[in-house]
């Protein structure tokens, strides 16, 4: 490359510090531009967090009447079922008493005939020993019966 004369080396570090001397203002003006950028965001992300807690607590409610509505359905069909449960239980229990009665009377009706019997056979035999002589003996059967 050949030798530049020094005038016009003067003239192009001329032209370049030209070019280098709005450097300061678009720098001061880039400062401005990055604050008011960073002002924005900061505003914009405040914004954000108060929409996103917003947006939590209506989630929070929401999900807590759905809970609360859901509970309520659960306790009622559990009234529903235990109450039903418990209507078939007490029809189960009657029946139950109502057969057991049943049995009662029966052996009742048994143990009256069995009372009669014995009478009969005790008052035939009373009779025999009274005639015989013996007084005061036990209405117990004879052994063996």
């Amino acid at each position: 490359m050949p030798q530049q004369t020094l005038a016009n080396r003067v003239a192009i570090l001329e032209n370049q510090m030209q070019s280098l001397e709005g450097l300061p203002d678009r720098v001061a003006s880039l400062e401005v531009q990055i604050s008011q950028f960073r002002a924005e965001v900061r505003v914009e992300f405040s914004a954000v967090r108060g929409e996103m807690r917003d947006l939590a607590e209506t989630l929070r409610g929401e999900m807590h009447n759905g809970i609360s509505g859901l509970a309520e359905t659960l306790r009622g069909e559990m009234h529903n079922g235990i109450s039903g449960l418990a209507e078939t239980l007490r029809g189960e229990i009657r029946a139950g008493d109502e057969e057991t009665r049943r049995q009662m009377r029966v052996l009742h009706e048994e143990v009256i005939s069995r009372i009669a019997l014995l009478d009969e056979t005790l008052n035939g035999r009373k009779r025999s020993q009274e005639s015989r002589g013996r007084a005061g003996h036990s209405r117990r059967p004879p052994k063996g019966r």
